[in-house]
């Protein structure tokens, strides 16, 4: 089956700007994560040195 060569190019621009923009959710995502980790990490462990709230009384 022949395919017009002006159907072809707009098929490889299509999926071309598909897998970008899974990457870019990829990249995304992967950011959120890793700031919420650290959120997280900064919430759990208090820092050295420091009093814990409930014993600073």
């Amino acid at each position: 089956m022949m395919m017009h060569p002006d159907l072809v190019l707009a098929q490889a621009n299509e999926r071309q700007r598909e897998l970008i923009a899974e990457a870019d959710r990829e990249r995304l995502l992967a950011t959120a994560r890793l700031a919420r980790r650290a959120r997280r990490a900064r919430q759990e462990a208090p820092a050295r040195g420091q009093p814990v709230a409930a014993h600073a009384r």
